[in-house]
């Protein structure tokens, strides 16, 4: 019985491990494509720039914050489980804040349009 334990733990852990490197790599190319396709909106000045590119950091962030769970499958000790707790909050921090530059921004667009 054991045996099978230790074999279904190995499973779970290269499953995950897959998955977080897969998590984090369509975290960053949302990003990337996000930075690249918001600054040529900006060159084009397009008013949306600034939403389309917040939208953009915030999916590849839940992306990455995805990840960052993922890992605390199979971290061990409380050390490495306390990091991977200071990086969830840092980067659900950073996604709070921008949803509500999101939030800001449609406000001022819905202003300017209803004038």
């Amino acid at each position: 019985m054991e045996d099978i334990l230790m074999f279904l733990e190995a499973v779970l852990e290269n499953i995950a491990s897959f998955a977080i490197v897969l998590f984090e790599f369509i975290g960053v190319g949302i990003i990337i494509w996000s930075g690249i396709t918001g600054f040529i909106k900006w060159l084009k000045r397009d008013s949306h720039t600034g939403i389309y590119l917040a939208r953009g950091l915030a999916m590849g962030l839940q992306f990455k914050m995805g990840s960052e769970i993922l890992r605390t499958v199979i971290v061990r000790e409380w050390k490495e489980i306390a990091t991977v707790a200071g990086i969830i909050v840092l980067r659900a921090s950073l996604a709070f804040l921008l949803h509500w530059e999101i939030k800001q921004e449609e406000k001022e667009k819905h202003a300017e349009t209803a004038e």
